[in-house]
């Protein structure tokens, strides 16, 4: 809202050539709201505007902006300027930068770098992608437990400009093995003669490189953390990981979940900002997949034909039928996801979730059952519409509903199970796919309890 306020006086400043104006009309603004102002702008005004900001304010900004923008600027600005960006910006948000830019780009972009930062960027790049050393960062306190408060404080003044964080302080031995982590209030109330040894707990949770970011994830969201460290395989502290880096990673995850819900693979830019026909291809995979699943439930049409032909009503409730059990699936599948993306289960407890869904199954089709009942028989009072044997046809209606919707809640809830067994993303297990399982199922169920109840009357 800021952004759109001020920007008919940012474009006029620009377009007067009034530069000393704007530069100290930016300089106030915080670098998130400079990187919203940025990112609203026309391409050749995002230029004019990063190079007006001072140096360390323009590092911030540039950590704040979406990639494809970073990209333009980095194309747009002089090679001095791009060297100091990349050199001031924190370890584990150019890493992020340079694992989206092609290989050679980067390549070209390391060479930039100081041989210090250099070979920071090359160790967090040589981590396996996704894993949390991509996500860390080298700049943090370390201290060792036998050095008194004051010796302490006075390290953090001298050395914690550039710490990611100056919330947690970690304690390392002289192996630099992490031994244990000490918020920083605890230091600033404690007496300055006495040792760090004297408010250890050696109580800490740490993260391993190699770890999956999932991984970090949840220990963020079950301890509260603001950062945790990162270790080797034998403990040596190599880093620490923050808890706005982690929610980038649950924004991506979201993100990621929720398309494949949607059926759809997953985009790698924002909606507006990806190409006509990469949009298609993101969705036309699935929708293929989905269509020729639909192919199944013409067949079961087919199949069932004859009966059909001759009882011509029961084609007035498939839509009612299959969609019902569709929902009910959807429902199931989306629900049994989210709580194993939370942990609230996981896949020793199937057999519990089954029962569960079978039972909740039972309830919801006696529900839609009453309800299908009622309507067939007030449209059979009032128009006649179904027949000398509506009361059969409603009771196959009924009996329907109650076994597709039982199961469309069993495989909604088991498919994703299933999948994580196989070590398959559960959100594969999309609402659209459980849906197109239950419409060839649910037709089966419908048709035979059809044929079980109707035979020697309608077919």
């Amino acid at each position: 809202m800021v952004v759109q306020l001020i920007y008919p006086e940012i474009k006029e400043l620009i377009q007067n050539r009034d530069f000393l104006t704007l530069r100290d009309i930016l300089i106030e603004w915080d670098p998130s709201e400079l990187a919203e102002l940025i990112s609203e702008v026309k391409e050749e005004d995002q230029v004019i505007i990063f190079r007006l900001l001072p140096r360390d304010l323009a590092t911030k900004t540039f950590e704040y902006l979406e990639l494809d923008v970073q990209e333009n600027l980095l194309k747009a600005m002089g090679q001095e300027q791009v060297a100091n960006i990349l050199n001031d910006m924190s370890p584990d948000d150019r890493t992020a930068l340079f694992e989206e830019l092609p290989a050679e780009v980067t390549k070209q972009l390391l060479m930039l770098l100081s041989p210090v930062e250099r070979s920071i960027a090359l160790t967090l790049l040589g981590y396996p992608e996704s894993s949390v050393g991509r996500l860390m960062t080298p700049d943090y306190i370390a201290v060792k437990k036998d050095w008194s408060i004051k010796e302490v404080l006075d390290y953090i003044r001298e050395n914690g400009k550039n710490s990611e964080t100056l919330n947690i302080i970690y304690v390392v031995d002289d192996k630099n093995k992490l031994i244990d982590d000490i918020r920083i209030r605890e230091i600033l109330l404690a007496p300055l003669e006495s040792k760090i040894s004297d408010i250890m707990d050696e109580n800490f949770i740490a993260l391993k490189a190699t770890d999956d970011q999932e991984v970090a994830l949840e220990l963020f969201k079950k301890y509260d953390r603001v950062a945790l460290p990162v270790t080797d395989s034998n403990g040596i502290l190599i880093g620490i990981v923050t808890v706005d880096d982690v929610l980038d990673v649950a924004e991506e995850e979201a993100t990621e979940d929720i398309h494949k819900m949607g059926a759809v693979t997953t985009l790698e830019y924002p909606y507006m900002d990806t190409p006509f026909f990469e949009m298609v291809k993101k969705r036309a995979t699935w929708l293929v997949v989905l269509f020729i699943g639909e192919m199944l439930t013409a067949t079961a049409m087919g199949f069932f034909e004859e009966e059909i032909a001759k009882a011509v009503v029961l084609a007035l409730f498939v839509p009612l039928i299959i969609s019902s059990g569709g929902n009910s699936g959807s429902q199931a599948s989306t629900l049994i996801t989210r709580s194993l993306a939370l942990g609230e289960i996981d896949i020793g407890d199937w057999f519990r979730v089954m029962k569960r869904e079978i039972l909740s199954g039972l309830c919801l089709g006696i529900i839609l059952a009453i309800i299908g009942f009622l309507r067939i028989s007030i449209w059979e009072y009032a128009f006649h519409m179904y027949g000398d044997h509506w009361l059969l046809v409603a009771l196959t209606v009924s009996l329907s509903l109650v076994g597709v919707v039982m199961w469309g809640t069993i495989s909604g809830s088991m498919l994703p199970l299933i999948l994580k067994t196989l070590k398959v993303d559960p959100a594969t297990s999309s609402a659209p796919f459980v849906a197109t399982l239950s419409d060839v199922t649910g037709l089966v169920i419908y048709f035979s309890i059809a044929i079980m109840l109707l035979s020697g009357v309608l077919l």
